[in-house]
């Protein structure tokens, strides 16, 4: 079975073709940083023209390197939510246009749940049931995954998410676009405990996170330091940095370890764009292997949002039983639980 996969979600057009004998066969990514770099964020509307002119260019990239034809594909996948309304219909638009002239099946697929699968890409995939620390964007959630299409809400942010704090964080700062990696890169320079920065709900009892507030303490060292003498701006960046990902590497690395305690899971999968983080890897790593876990990541080029994780959860739900929908119907849904997302248990541990 032949699955296209379509992700048009936000600043990246995904492409890719999974075969479910022979794996991947082809994936092509295009990011729009440049593209976004100078206003600082991703704008809307600019997101949703820049996908539409490149889909035709990578679905050829796709079929040239897999060395198939579309007449080949037995379904198609688009990410329908969440993301940006427009960036998804033109994702969801080509999938059923796509769809209804070559009378092919369409599935829509939670953006999330590729990225909660993605990890199942990589050589040495992760055996069910795992948990699932997903930090992507504006998403921060833990999950008890026990098959492809069930899931189990153990845990999800209260206000911003990881991503959104990494990214507000460096917007302080004055770090180019986009703000998050800039800041891991910067932490590698900085000085250990020079600042300590809160854990927000480290010791809730529940398995819940908050960000928002450590956005606010960077700030106001930001505004005590703007008039003390210091060594160089950057070096006082660096140090800020570094205290800034210790609290959220520390935060994500305890909720992470305690909801493999409280279901008796001995494996831990993270997933989405902050995964891609090497601090909070070695700290996951350390942590799991305490407890005798195991931690699974996505390959670093599946990190961020792809077409890949679209196609190869559209064959998953296929081979799983998922009904698709009749080509030439289509929706987005910008916001989208995954909780709410078929088979997900809606409970919160």
């Amino acid at each position: 079975m032949r699955v296209l996969g379509i992700e048009s979600s936000c600043d990246e057009t995904g492409l890719a073709i999974y075969d479910t004998e022979r794996g991947l066969l082809a994936h092509a990514l295009y990011s729009q940083i440049a593209l976004h770099a100078e206003y600082g964020g991703v704008v809307p509307e600019l997101a949703s023209r820049d996908h539409i002119r490149r889909t035709v260019p990578l679905l050829r990239k796709v079929l040239a390197e897999s060395g198939t034809s579309l007449a080949e594909t037995d379904a198609i996948a688009y990410t329908q939510g969440p993301g940006l309304a427009g960036a998804l219909l033109v994702g969801a638009a080509f999938a059923s246009g796509l769809a209804v002239a070559l009378d092919k099946p369409i599935l829509p697929i939670h953006h999330l749940e590729g990225h909660l699968l993605s990890p199942l890409l990589s050589p040495d995939p992760p055996d069910f049931p795992f948990v699932a620390l997903l930090v992507s964007g504006g998403h921060t959630q833990l999950m008890l995954v026990e098959a492809a299409g069930r899931y189990e809400l153990l845990g999800e942010t209260l206000d911003d998410a990881a991503g959104e704090a990494f990214d507000k964080t460096a917007k302080l700062m004055g770090l180019d676009y986009p703000g998050g990696a800039a800041l891991s890169i910067l932490a590698e320079t900085g000085r250990s405990g020079r600042y300590r920065l809160p854990r927000p709900m480290l010791n809730s009892g529940d398995l819940n996170f908050s960000f928002a507030g450590l956005k606010t303490a960077a700030l106001t060292i930001i505004r005590n330091e703007k008039n003390n003498p210091r060594e160089t701006l950057a070096q006082f960046h660096a140090d800020l940095a570094l205290a800034f990902q210790d609290a959220v590497v520390e935060v994500l690395t305890m909720k992470s370890v305690e909801a493999l305690r409280r279901t008796g899971v001995l494996r831990l999968v993270v997933a989405g764009g902050v995964g891609a983080n090497r601090a909070l890897r070695r700290s996951l790593d350390m942590a799991a292997a305490e407890d005798k876990a195991r931690v699974y990541y996505p390959e670093f080029q599946f990190c961020t949002d792809n077409g890949a994780m679209i196609a190869f959860a559209g064959a998953m739900r296929l081979t799983h039983g998922t009904t698709p929908q009749h080509p030439g119907s289509f929706s987005v849904r910008p916001r989208w639980p995954l909780a709410e997302e078929e088979g997900a248990d809606t409970s919160a541990t």
